[in-house]
Order: structure tokens, then C-alpha cells, then sequence
């Protein structure tokens, strides 16, 4: 028998407790804040910046987007994410994949601070997630989660198949 999980109404419900959640933060004195790095023009990853920032206004979470041109320089990316590493203000970095294929990816991930890497993306986050320790997990997978919990079915003992893109655009299917 087949369950319809509404994703919609979860996320709404989800996007309530954020909403509140920065509430909190920022009766206390803490203005949280996301920074998105988007490198060149793709329209698709432009169009996924766009609806997170979307997301952002919608919970009133400052984000603040960095553009920069498909010709950048990779130590002028690494330059931008250190600077944001080191800003106070800035609570998470979000790196919109995949880069250039001039930049290495790897390398440009490294940079980025583990406490402020919102996709998961570092070694540090991955081997957290790995391991079962506290850290932060990529967005897709997390969601994805997050549904079939919601739909209170055990998936203990099923089996999978997920099919998806690394960082770099490479095609993986995990059975």
C-alpha cells in the first residue's frame, strides 16, 4: 500500500519552527545570518540560490549572496570564504555546487569552516555523519529523511536505491 507523504505541509511546518527558532536567537542578541557563495552563471543553481534566499526572508534569516564570475580565480573564491570564516556575523556558508571546472572542488571545500558549513560538505561534516557524531549532514538526504520519518513507517530492514550527484557531477547509485 502506497503513502503520499505531503511534503509541502512538512515543510511549512518546518519553515514555522525556524522562523521561531531565529526568534529566539534574536531575542537574545544573535542575528543569524547565511552567506551564499555562487560561482558563474548556471540557471539552475542561480535558480536554487534564489529560492533559498527565499527561504531565508521567508523565516526573516539575513542572507547575504556572493557572486562571483565563472572566470574567478580559485584563490579569490578561497580568499572569500576565509574572510567569511573569520566574520563573526556570518553563521553558515553556503557553497552553491558544482564550481567551475577550472576550480578544484576538494580543495575549495577545505576551506570551509566546519562549524559554518551548512551542506555538510567538508571532511570534518562528513566524517561526523559517518561516524554518527554531531555535525552538520548535507540538505538533500536530510530531507529526504526527514519525509519518510514523518510518515512514521520503520525503514529498518528495507532496502533503497538512491541515485544522485556528488560535488563534482559524478552519478552514484547506492543500493
Amino acid at each position: 500500500m502506497a503513502n503520499i507523504i505531503d511534503g509541502k505541509l512538512i515543510a511549512a511546518g518546518l519553515g514555522d519552527e525556524c522562523a521561531r527558532r531565529v526568534l529566539a536567537l534574536k531575542e537574545k542578541g544573535v542575528s543569524p545570518r547565511l552567506d551564499v557563495i555562487i560561482v558563474g552563471d548556471d540557471p539552475a543553481s542561480h535558480q536554487y540560490v534564489n529560492s533559498r534566499l527565499k527561504d531565508c526572508a521567508d523565516i526573516s534569516l539575513e542572507s547575504i549572496t556572493h557572486t562571483l564570475p565563472a572566470e574567478a580565480e580559485q584563490a579569490e573564491l578561497i580568499a572569500l570564504i576565509e574572510q567569511l570564516n573569520a566574520d563573526s556575523s556570518v553563521h553558515g556558508i553556503l557553497l552553491q555546487m558544482p564550481l567551475p571546472k577550472s576550480m578544484n572542488s576538494d580543495e575549495v571545500i577545505a576551506h570551509i569552516s566546519p562549524k559554518k558549513d551548512v551542506d555538510g560538505l567538508t571532511v570534518a561534516n562528513a566524517g561526523a555523519l559517518y561516524t554518527g557524531r554531531e555535525g552538520f549532514a548535507p540538505c538533500t538526504p536530510s530531507s529526504v529523511m526527514t519525509l519518510i520519518k514523518s510518515s512514521g513507517i520503520s525503514i529498518k530492514g528495507k532496502n533503497a536505491v538512491v541515485v544522485g550527484r556528488n560535488a563534482l557531477g559524478d552519478v552514484h547509485v547506492l543500493l
